[in-house]
């Protein structure tokens, strides 16, 4: 059986439903303890963001072979854990990196020109003609340089951008040039987080971060929520330390709505970067066609961990 445990549905697992038994419940990962009762039948388990597939979850799961992600973040997988058991962890890698590009580049253009706010005066009958920011020719700073990085990076090319980019796994390319955390933040007029939440990276957005942006500067984070410290963002937001910043990411989703979404100067998206008809289904595609391998003996092709 084929446990799903969030929103992931498709055209292929619907032709998948036809060749293997499929349990799908969008909302299983909010009930733990029916989700360990489900899984012990289960040899694959689809997931997104929500569920956290712990070393008591995959233990839970005796017939368990393979662990699908939809998305690009692991963070919610213990892989370790899954290579201990012999399972296989597989995710659609690279797979949603222009769609989460697009969005960068659309939110930073949404906050350079006041795109929301102007949205709602004029709705409400205002005509106030504010003037805004370009973005062509300024300086842009990829903090990640992974698969959304590049592609934002590739996106940039049209607005001649400067693009700087930190990655210490990551030596850049002919459209990024690496340089240190502390140049690219002091540096850059529009900042987009791409990084995703480790020991190293929890908490690196904070205050002593933006002091260092320029007051003019936008930050776009379609990493991860933890990344930030959004008590400093709420004060750097207020006082004006920098400009403005647009989250798709929260450090807890859904988040209790609090000051944060008070801000005049601030947009939040519900973490739809990766999120479009296209990219799902090719993660769709790649997750079914690497259940398929598993589940028949075959070597996965898109596996992330060490099995």
């Amino acid at each position: 059986m084929i446990l799903i445990s969030e929103d992931v549905w498709g055209a292929p697992f619907e032709e998948l439903a036809e060749r293997r038994p499929i349990h799908q419940d969008p909302n299983l990962w909010e009930d733990r303890n029916k989700l360990i009762e489900v899984i012990k039948d289960a040899q694959a388990l689809v997931v997104r963001n929500r569920t956290k597939v712990t070393a008591e979850l995959i233990s839970a799961a005796p017939n368990l072979k393979v662990i699908a992600r939809a998305g690009v973040g692991l963070d919610n997988i213990d892989i370790a854990a899954a290579d201990r058991a012999g399972v296989v962890v597989v995710a659609g890698l690279g797979a949603n990196a222009v769609s989460v590009a697009e969005l960068t580049l659309g939110l930073a253009l949404a906050l350079s020109r006041n795109i929301a706010s102007q949205d709602q005066m004029t709705k409400s009958g205002s005509w106030t003609r504010t003037p805004g920011s370009e973005i062509s020719g300024k300086t842009w700073g990829l903090l990640g340089c992974g698969a959304t990085g590049r592609a934002t990076a590739n996106l940039l090319k049209g607005f001649n951008c400067r693009v700087l980019g930190y990655d210490p796994f990551f030596s850049g390319n002919q459209e990024i040039q690496m340089v240190s955390w502390d140049e690219l933040i002091s540096q850059s007029d529009l900042i987009s987080v791409h990084m995703p939440a480790t020991a190293e990276t929890i908490g690196s957005l904070n205050k002593d971060f933006f002091a260092q942006m320029k007051s003019s500067a936008l930050l776009v984070n379609v990493g991860r929520g933890e990344l930030i410290n959004e008590q400093d963002l709420i004060s750097a937001l207020k006082e004006k330390t920098i400009a403005g910043a647009a989250l798709d990411v929260r450090a807890t989703e859904p988040p209790t709505v609090g000051e944060l979404e008070t801000l005049p100067n601030l947009i939040l998206t519900p973490h739809i970067a990766g999120i479009t008809k296209e990219s799902q289904s090719a993660i769709n595609k790649i997750l079914v066609e690497n259940i398929d391998l598993v589940l028949s003996g075959k070597k996965a092709t898109h596996a992330v961990g060490k099995i």
